[in-house]
């Protein structure tokens, strides 16, 4: 059945000019009209109108890089660099992980995610058996891969069964509307090149991505030299895994030739800028992985390490360091990193329906209610959603034309029951770390 959406602003997406009174049409999955109410109503004179009244209506979000299952681990060890944190705190906790806790540490990201306007994101953790279940009940939409290691998984034990299961998920969701699977080796000082190597031919075998942090740290890429006598954008490229399936995660540490060379293969970026102030591990070269030509995503990395799984805040603050460290306030413009947010973010996880508020474009929408202090006055609605909106500003989110939350309630997760089983969980972790 077909339903018209209308608000006091549309923003179909950063080519197109802010709609202001405008009235979107959506057919069961899809969006395939959008105009003013005297091009619209006429055309469609049966259909239900839903009138959102003072509020934007924009893209769902895309969070393209992040670990969800590891909000249950958020403020367990904080104010450390990222290879103390990972080594002496995190992989020791994460070798006594349990199902249950994957499974209710995701359900409360995609709480957290939801009310942030997020419609797809991308995972790489363990047991993501678990997240995939979540993800379905929740409505979302995502990109998944269980994290390969040389050493044995808390997840699926030794290495060779972190392929078998792979190559399993590969195939189980090979059409599913909601969930694609990629190929997720953690990174090339926790995965050999032979280890690498195998992922890349699995990537290749279904056609799926890659996805890989990549010299988020110089503590990284001077272990990696030490081992292989290469950097790891070297090691990766001899292994050929640098082309269109690749996603490569934080790339903090690019040098001039690593940017070109990763734009010349049309290779794509997550950029997570809070997760890297935390940690101490330095502010990416945006800037210059845009100019030369690079699809860039956002992501916020995961919520142990952020601390939240905010994507507004992940604009704002991609948008203002890199004003900050040019001294130069046009060197990134906001449509630049709404961009990043949406459209560019669905295509690099493959969602390339979404991003966008035009026909033929998946029904994916959020409503960012205008009531709110700090959105008025408006302006300029999209640099309101850019420098402006909070985490909790989103009143409505829309996934394939249904509904995931409406007027501030989730429809898809009981959220009493999550925060009760976490705090559960909160106890059981504490009775093994003391």
């Amino acid at each position: 059945m077909v339903k018209i959406i209308s608000a006091k602003w549309i923003l179909p997406s950063t080519e197109e000019r802010p709609f202001k009174h405008g009235f979107l049409v959506i057919d069961r999955d899809k969006i395939i009209d959008l105009g003013s109410k005297e091009e619209i109503l006429p055309k469609y004179p049966n259909s239900e109108v839903i009138d959102l009244g003072n509020k934007i209506i924009f893209p769902g979000l895309v969070n393209a890089h992040t670990h969800v299952p590891m909000s249950i681990f958020r403020g367990i060890a904080e104010d450390l660099p990222l290879m103390v944190w990972l080594k002496e705190y995190i992989f020791p906790i994460e070798a006594k992980l349990r199902e249950e806790w994957v499974y209710w540490g995701t359900k409360l990201s995609l709480i957290e995610m939801i009310k942030s306007g997020i419609a797809i994101f991308c995972d790489m953790y363990l047991f993501e058996k678990e997240v995939i279940r979540a993800v379905e009940e929740s409505g979302l939409k995502a990109l998944v891969g269980e994290g390969i290691f040389d050493f044995p998984s808390p997840s699926y034990g030794p290495l060779e069964r972190g392929f078998e299961l792979t190559e399993e998920l590969l195939k189980n969701f090979e059409k599913h509307p909601q969930i694609k699977i990629a190929v997720s080796p953690h990174t090339l000082y926790t995965c050999s090149p032979e280890t690498v190597k195998r992922c890349i031919k699995l990537s290749e075998k279904y056609n799926a991505k890659l996805h890989i942090h990549l010299c988020e740290t110089k503590e990284e890429i001077e272990e990696v030299k030490k081992r292989y006598g290469k950097r790891p954008v070297e090691i990766l490229k001899e292994l050929g895994g640098i082309n269109e399936n690749l996603i490569a995660v934080h790339c903090v540490k690019l040098n001039f030739e690593e940017i070109e060379l990763m734009a010349k293969l049309s290779a794509k970026i997550v950029h997570c800028p809070e997760s890297n102030l935390k940690l101490g591990s330095g502010i990416a070269p945006l800037t210059e992985m845009l100019r030369a030509g690079i699809k860039v995503g956002l992501g916020t990395d995961g919520p142990a390490s952020n601390n939240d799984l905010d994507i507004f805040s992940e604009m704002r603050t991609a948008s203002l360091i890199q004003k900050g460290i040019k001294e130069d306030p046009t060197v990134i413009k906001s449509e630049d990193v709404l961009k990043m947010a949406t459209f560019w973010g669905a295509e690099i996880l493959g969602f390339s329906e979404s991003g966008k508020l035009l026909p033929g474009y998946k029904a994916d929408l959020a409503v960012l209610d205008l009531s709110h202090y700090s959105l008025q006055p408006d302006y300029n609605p999209l640099a309101l959603l850019v420098y402006s909106a909070k985490n909790g500003f989103v009143s409505d989110l829309m996934i394939e034309g249904k509904w995931i939350m409406r007027d501030y309630k989730i429809l898809t997760i009981n959220e009493e029951e999550v925060i009760e089983k976490v705090k559960k969980i909160k106890k059981e972790i504490l009775s093994l770390l003391f």
